[in-house]
């Protein structure tokens, strides 16, 4: 038989769980389409909304997911006058200094340009305006293009990014 003071020992910690928020599981916030939240890798909207966001909180994991082992970005050097290429290692050396470099980065996507190809490859022209936060006082803002080609095995997985060809002339 359980005495009155051992019961109130047993239901005292369910009571005050249940009374109170767990601040490692905090309730969900009404949806706010400023702050970007992760998007299902298997439709090409959901790259897009994962890159925004690995940037938006800079997440090198979040942007390593969207990038095949054989990434290549390229760029073109106007001074040179020559297109520079890197790969998948050197993007993510260079992506996690940029993370770490800034205060805060926001990107905004624009419309699609141009999106052509099918269920396994698309090639897809998009404008961007990305601002970059390295202090309060100094803050650029950059607005360009990508092109980039999304490729997969099957209709059922993620989309990766086999290739960033950046369309900017701010380099």
């Amino acid at each position: 038989m359980v005495r009155g003071n051992t019961l109130w020992v047993l239901l005292l910690p369910v009571l005050l769980c249940a009374a109170c928020t767990n601040p490692f599981a905090p309730a969900l916030a009404d949806q706010n389409p400023d702050v970007p939240i992760l998007g299902d890798q298997r439709t090409v909207e959901g790259v897009f909304q994962n890159f925004r966001y690995s940037y938006v909180f800079r997440d090198t994991l979040t942007y390593g997911k969207l990038l095949n082992r054989a990434f290549t970005f390229v760029y073109r050097d106007y001074d040179k006058g020559v297109d520079v290429t890197w790969g998948r290692d050197e993007d993510m050396i260079a992506t996690n200094g940029l993370f770490a470099g800034v205060q805060n980065l926001d990107l905004v996507w624009n419309d699609v340009v141009q999106a052509e190809g099918d269920s396994l490859v698309q090639t897809i022209s998009r404008g961007f305006i990305l601002t970059i936060t390295y202090s309060a006082g100094d803050v650029e803002r950059a607005q360009g293009r990508v092109n980039l080609r999304l490729e997969r095995p099957t209709s059922t997985d993620v989309w990766k990014i086999m290739r960033w060809r950046d369309e900017s002339n701010y380099f």
